[in-house]
């Protein structure tokens, strides 16, 4: 019966998701002409949207510790990645943003849409340090014009209590560009599980990190310096 109600509630959650993708993808797409910071304050009201309808069909809350860590300007988040629902909740936790991607999540109708209209960073990650060449080039200007830029350093989605190997393209646009990195941990996929539907009630916890300076730092000193806090803050949630 708990399967039963927690299905309804998942179904319930996603129609009102995709109703709400298909306006704001086509709002992305008009607002093109105005300048990057205001498109993703507009166009955010989407992730806002999205976590209200899933408080009240899946009742899955989140509470943040940290925020007083966030320091002014743009800079890069490097975020655990467990589930979907960070992609969406770290555009109503931290100041305007754009994220790298797979070039493959481009192609998505609607919501691929509005990530390039966005002007999300999409990556080939068999292209290896010509990638890194393009992130940083792309980084360095979305950064420019007030755009946090967000990436996700296990680069898939990880289940709870296990780890991945942390990629060294965040540090290495942070370092190459001298952007302060804050790290970001919580426990998400605990209750938004990898290749799920369901969504568990409960209240997901966010903690924002300190932020890390990157000048002098070689990116492999400040992708350690990530992953040690992350994991460490993982064992606590």
């Amino acid at each position: 019966m708990q399967m039963a109600i927690l299905t309804v509630r998942a179904i319930l959650f996603y129609i009102g998701m995709f109703a709400l993708s298909v306006p704001f993808s086509l709002l992305a797409i008009l607002l093109i002409p105005l300048p990057a910071v205001t498109r993703s304050r507009m166009v955010s009201g989407w992730a806002f949207g999205v976590i209200w309808w899933l408080k009240v069909t899946c009742n899955l809350r989140y509470t943040v510790r940290g925020r007083e860590h966030l320091p002014a300007g743009s800079y890069v988040i490097l975020s655990k990645h467990q589930s979907a629902w960070e992609t969406i909740c770290l555009q109503c936790i931290f100041p305007p943003q754009i994220w790298v991607m797979k070039k493959e999540l481009m192609m998505i109708p609607f919501l691929g849409w509005a990530f390039w209209a966005l002007d999300a960073i999409p990556i080939d990650r068999s292209s290896g340090r010509e990638a890194l060449k393009k992130l940083v080039i792309n980084g360095k200007e979305r950064l420019k014009r007030g755009l946090c830029v967000v990436i996700f350093p296990e680069g898939t989605r990880t289940a709870p209590d296990t780890r991945a190997k942390y990629h060294i393209g965040g540090a290495w646009l942070a370092s190459h560009t001298q952007s302060v990195v804050v790290p970001v941990a919580h426990n998400a996929g605990r209750y938004w599980r990898k290749n799920s539907i369901l969504k568990y009630p409960g209240v997901i916890q966010v903690v924002i990190g300190k932020p890390i300076e990157t000048s002098g730092l070689k990116a492999d000193a400040v992708n350690k310096l990530v992953e040690d806090w992350i994991e460490a803050e993982m064992l606590q949630l």
